[in-house]
């Protein structure tokens, strides 16, 4: 009875060390280490492991057990959320959407400012826990009361759930500050990568509700911007720099918004694009509008490919103004409050942030930026995972909450 039990030890640890052998391979051959990046050895075995949980997602959702995306889910909720006791964490809902609250315990002779936080994770991963432990430091750092949105995601939710679920949310929050201990005069929106646009996209619709408290200010880590223009100089030159890859960054979009992968190629090199859609765009989304130190020449050209009508159709949907914030009329830009950007150098997202900036100064709102040489995509999340953590993290973490406590 031992034998076979032994034989089916041996072969399960065979295959999950040849798929290990096979992710540490694939990622030699495939990511590149930028020289800014602090702590290379320990960026490269993190890498591994995430790329060894997807690829074993992979082949789950293939033998039709388990999809990748639950897969990873299920090991991110494994995260390990640390008690914070100067601080009274709740959980609750508004309507469906299942939301968070960290109030500090102090007593207070006033209202204390208030943070709507979205997390990140492209729709895939991220979650209230995910997001939890940071959450904890900017509620206790900036003696704010946080309210932290647990948003539907993938499988079961695509575009534009994410953006409709915070949006309800904030306006919930919005309506009863008072009940909370906030000050309705200093309310912060914040968010990072697909969290950070949704900012955006949340300050932008809330000009129409002129009833609600403003929000004060809204803070942008590293945040995905647009889904129209993937040839950016950020995108081609980080295109194999983890933790956002250009296949990691395929999945999320292509997933998010619907769309086959059959596709994903004709989306990223622009091949879907009208030549009217583009030319209405261009002044917004160009590279022409980045500053030239982020450039080189080895960058490939703009939508110079020809169009592809049958992607055309496919992929129209992914212009639409809830998915590109930075597309919005500059009337709606010019009422948005001032904004804190986050970008950091070795970040596909990297230039997003950049024409958000430029969007937002041309309409005369007041952007603070804060740029990260040896940063790269979801940093600020290990800020406190010793022995995990890098100075970029921690440097995002402490320049978010300074700017914070400014308000």
């Amino acid at each position: 009875m031992a034998i076979p039990w032994l034989v089916l030890l041996v072969s399960l640890s065979t295959f999950y060390l040849g798929v290990f052998i096979w992710t540490v391979i694939q990622h030699f051959l495939t990511v590149e280490i930028p020289s800014a990046l602090k702590h290379p050895v320990k960026f490269r075995l993190l890498h591994c492991l995430m790329l060894y949980i997807i690829t074993l997602g992979n082949i789950l959702e293939k033998m039709k057990i388990c999809s990748m995306i639950r897969f990873i889910q299920f090991f991110q909720d494994l995260i390990v959320i640390k008690k914070n006791h100067n601080l009274v964490v709740t959980n609750m809902h508004f309507g469906t959407i299942p939301v968070r609250l960290f109030q500090p315990k102090a007593v207070s002779s006033e209202g204390r400012r208030g943070i709507i936080f979205y997390h990140g994770g492209g729709a895939i991963c991220g979650s209230l826990d995910c997001y939890h432990n940071l959450c904890s430091f900017l509620a206790q750092q900036t003696d704010s009361v946080v309210l932290s949105v647990g948003y539907r995601k993938l499988p079961d939710h695509h575009y534009p759930c994410i953006s409709k679920d915070c949006l309800n949310a904030s306006i919930h929050f919005l309506k009863n500050l008072m009940t909370y201990g906030v000050d309705p005069s200093r309310v912060v929106a914040c968010g990072e990568s697909i969290g950070g646009g949704t900012v955006a996209l949340v300050t932008q619709a809330l000009v129409s509700f002129p009833s609600l408290p403003h929000i004060r200010a809204q803070v942008l880590i590293t945040p995905s911007m647009q889904a129209i223009n993937f040839r950016l100089p950020s995108h081609q030159q980080n295109q194999n720099v983890p933790f956002l890859t250009r296949d990691i960054l395929t999945i999320a979009v292509c997933k998010y918004l619907d769309i086959d992968l059959s596709w994903k190629d004709a989306l990223f090199n622009g091949t879907y694009m009208h030549p009217d859609t583009w030319e209405k765009y261009r002044k917004w989304l160009s590279s022409d509008n980045i500053p030239r130190r982020f450039k080189n020449k080895s960058l490939l050209p703009e939508f110079s490919r020809p169009f592809n009508e049958a992607a055309f159709l496919e992929i129209r949907h992914n212009s639409g103004l809830e998915v590109s914030p930075i597309l919005v009329d500059d009337k709606i830009i010019a009422q948005v409050p001032e904004a804190f950007l986050v970008t950091c150098e070795n970040d596909p997202l990297r230039d997003d942030a950049l024409l958000y900036k430029k969007r937002l100064e041309d309409q005369g709102v007041p952007v603070t930026w804060y740029h990260v040489e040896d940063g790269f995509h979801g940093c600020i999340l290990l800020f406190d995972k010793q022995p995990f953590s890098f100075p970029c993290s921690i440097k995002i973490a402490n320049a978010v909450a300074s700017y914070i406590k400014g308000i």
